[in-house]
């Protein structure tokens, strides 16, 4: 086993190697150009009509409800655990390479909405959907479907093998057994296993509810989504501007101290440059795994938004990766940074660093804090396993024509992989999950890449319509 392990690691080093995280990045430079800078532009028209209905749109949800879905999915432990991850890695200046690579990728995911609405389709039950599957083979031609297929079977991989189940479950039973019981005093022998009580109830409890939603389809997800991300957004930013204004002393501190390590400034002479590699490359490929901008899971969400301007829900669904990493990844890499505990305890990974901060930061008592973080974390980690499961559908439709007996047969295969999750290791779970979205992001940036002129076109006629 562990030479497997060695094995997926090597292969997730190499999919997320610097060749693909450039051509990620340089997707967006060539958008963020080719549209004149729409995510500046636009951001506050963006902003308005993420809260406003399309009068006469066709879709299955409203926009904020499809935006609500896509949060679902990237708002989620990325947010708490790989913001840490990244800074512990790369140093606080992974922050500031974070937010490059997301205003960059704002202009990928706009490209990636409008796409998803111009060549979406209804399919033999009536629903509208679409996706980089779509636009890559009525966009790019027929000739390009065996692309397309490449891009729904990897993404079906990818929720169902790892990133929408498995990783997600084992998340949240590991932060409530963290919580509940520490000490694992109160555990059940399975299959000569031994495992806590907090464990195998909160497994249960979330496979419960998974199993409610999920078989209600995307208008289930759908409302579940809009009601739950909103109020988990507003408590966990809320939290994080609790820890900065009561230290607001030490923010021009934390600023420069960001600011320096991205550019190696307090790094030996020797060693500046390698400084600024390891934070650029942290904080580059964390964002992308964070807001998902290139990835193409997001579109798949668009796609069901009730519009009928393509160049409307662009502006809608960029608005995605400006809330996930622009608000909810700076404001956890400032309180990070701040609280200053992987100076004082280089030790700690994953949540704890997070865990930490909120303890040192809250004007709570420190169990407080925890539980809060705790909470966050759950439900972040919920929905996450809501989208990915709508995500993995609509490949799984694609691949089958809509086949309504298919998609009835992976929703249960789904609620068992949530089911089960709790009780296996995630030592490779975490790579896999990294490979198959890694696979997905190629097609889908080569699909960009192509039609970065419909992209421009359509921009500007919608622009000019507006006048």
């Amino acid at each position: 086993m562990e030479t497997f392990n060695i094995i997926v690691e090597k292969i997730d080093d190499f999919v997320w190697g610097i060749p693909l995280i450039s051509l990620i990045l340089i997707c967006g430079i060539i958008l963020t150009i080719r549209l004149g800078g729409v995510q500046f532009r636009k951001l506050g028209t963006a902003l308005k009509y993420m809260v406003t209905k399309e009068d006469g749109g066709k879709g299955e949800v409203s926009s904020f409800s499809a935006l609500c879905t896509a949060l679902s999915a990237t708002i989620g432990t990325g947010n708490i655990v790989g913001v840490a991850t990244a800074i512990a890695a790369g140093g606080p200046g992974a922050l500031f390479w974070m937010e490059i690579a997301a205003l960059f990728g704002m202009a990928t995911k706009y490209a990636e909405g409008l796409l998803a609405i111009k060549y979406r389709v209804k399919d033999k039950n009536g629903q509208m959907i679409g996706g980089p599957f779509y636009y890559i083979e009525n966009g790019m031609g027929s000739k390009w479907k065996w692309l397309a297929k490449l891009f729904a079977i990897f993404g079906l991989l990818a929720g169902l093998m790892g990133i929408g189940t498995i990783t997600q479950i084992n998340g949240i039973t590991s932060a409530a057994n963290n919580f509940f019981d520490p000490e694992k005093a109160n555990t059940i022998s399975i299959f000569g296993t031994d495992y806590t009580l907090t464990t195998i109830i909160a497994g249960i409890i979330i496979t419960v509810f998974v199993a409610l939603i999920i078989i209600g389809g995307i208008k289930r997800i759908a409302s579940v989504s809009g009601i739950v991300v909103p109020v988990m957004v507003v408590v966990y930013i809320s939290c994080c501007l609790i820890i900065i204004v009561t230290h607001i002393t030490e923010i021009p501190a934390a600023v420069v101290k960001v600011i320096e390590s991205a550019f190696g400034i307090r790094a030996v002479a020797g060693g500046a440059l390698g400084a600024i590699f390891a934070s650029m490359q942290s904080g580059i490929a964390r964002g992308i795994f964070s807001n998902e901008a290139g990835l193409g899971s997001a579109p798949i969400a668009a796609a069901a938004a009730k519009t009928n301007e393509p160049a409307r829900q662009g502006l809608v669904t960029m608005t995605g990766t400006f809330i996930d990493t622009i608000l909810v990844c700076t404001m956890t890499g400032l309180s990070i940074v701040i609280s200053g505990c992987l100076e004082t305890a280089p030790h700690l990974q994953g949540v704890e660093i997070t865990t930490s901060a909120f303890m040192y930061g809250l004007p709570f008592p420190e169990k407080v804090s925890a539980f809060i973080l705790m909470v966050c974390l759950a439900f972040f980690a919920f929905t996450t396993i809501l989208g990915w499961n709508y995500y993995s559908e609509r490949c799984l439709s694609y691949l089958t024509n809509s086949n309504v007996t298919a998609t009835k047969i992976f929703r249960w295969l789904y609620i068992v992989a949530v089911f089960i999750g709790p009780y296996l290791t995630v030592e490779a779970v975490w790579n896999i999950a990294d490979i198959f979205n890694g696979l997905m992001a190629l097609p889908n940036v080569i699909a960009l890449l192509a039609l970065s002129g419909v992209v421009a076109s359509e921009t500007k006629a919608y622009e000019q319509k507006l006048k």
